[in-house]
């Protein structure tokens, strides 16, 4: 089973109630809330297109590579997907980064992790794509940030 396109999608949210009824409403949020999310790791195969978001039939297996942060009052909070092609085209690299991090870090980090997955196979990247959330959650509540980079077969 491989994959023959992918799509990105984030979300972030709130709640007064728990830190599981956060993610849910981030999920809900990214659009893949009524999925059975399985987390894969970090290769894009030859020939995957990024498409637009679709909607993703109730309860389908979904394959994604998550990015997930949760916190309590008053922490800032992110998560993000950076992905990028090998110089040649023949497939992609996916890394994921999450923590008490804003935009900046975020994109610091995940370039740094995208970058030392290109050397360990020996490959450059050729254009390095992002997808952030941050949040800072309110006093008193929880909060979750929510990135995928979801499959399609």
């Amino acid at each position: 089973m491989i994959p023959k396109e992918f799509f990105t999608t984030s979300g972030r949210a709130i709640s007064s109630v728990s830190k599981l009824n956060a993610f849910d409403i981030a999920l809900e949020k990214a659009g893949i809330g009524q999925c059975n999310l399985v987390s894969v790791s970090s290769i894009l195969p030859p020939n995957c297109k990024e498409v637009e978001w679709k909607e993703i039939p109730i309860g389908a297996i979904t394959y994604a590579v998550i990015a997930q942060m949760e916190g309590e009052g008053e922490e800032n909070i992110g998560a993000g997907i950076t992905w990028g092609w090998e110089k040649e085209g023949n497939y992609g690299l996916v890394a994921e980064a999450h923590g008490h991090l804003d935009q900046r870090g975020l994109r610091e980090s995940l370039e740094e992790k995208l970058r030392e997955m290109a050397r360990v196979r020996g490959i450059e990247i050729a254009g390095i794509n992002y997808r952030t959330e941050v949040l800072r959650v309110p006093p008193n509540h929880y909060g979750s940030v929510v990135v995928a980079l979801v499959y399609g077969f």
